[in-house]
Parts: C-alpha cells; sequence; structure tokens
C-alpha cells in the first residue's frame, strides 16, 4: 500500500484522468473530492462490497426466480 501524506487543497492523481483532492479535515473525518471520467465508477468501498455480494447472489439465483420478485429481493437484502 502506497502511504501518502497530504494537506488541504492538495491532490493526488492516478493515472491521467483520476484526481483526488483533499477537500477538508475535521477531527478524525476528511472530505475528499475526486475528479474522473464518468465511465469511472467511484464507491465507498462499503457499498462495493454489497454489489459484489449482490451480484455474486444474483449468479448463484436458481432458474424459475419471479422477476416481479427482484425488487423486493434486493431491497431486503440491502435492509441488512
Amino acid at each position: 500500500m502506497l502511504v501518502l501524506t497530504r494537506k488541504v487543497g492538495e491532490s493526488i492523481k492516478i493515472n491521467e484522468d483520476v484526481k483526488i483532492t483533499v477537500i477538508e479535515v475535521k477531527g478524525r473525518n476528511i472530505r475528499l473530492g475526486i475528479e474522473a471520467p464518468k465511465t469511472t465508477k467511484v464507491y465507498r468501498e462499503e457499498v462495493f462490497l454489497k454489489i459484489m455480494e449482490e451480484n455474486k447472489t444474483a449468479a448463484n439465483t436458481p432458474v424459475g426466480f419471479d422477476p416481479g420478485k427482484i425488487t423486493e429481493f434486493i431491497s431486503d437484502k440491502l435492509k441488512k
């Protein structure tokens, strides 16, 4: 893991098209601004892991699953 120290207003570049800027530091919280192309998906880690879990569950869903219940199924999983 690369560990960098940045101050408010300073940035980190990833490749040519992603820029992460420290916006604010308040106690233990840090606000970051992320500039990236619209085609680059940026998620908080916990959201990304939930998406991966849902994708895995969906891939293992038996044939014959009622498509009308997909919204209910996903909603129930996200509440956990």
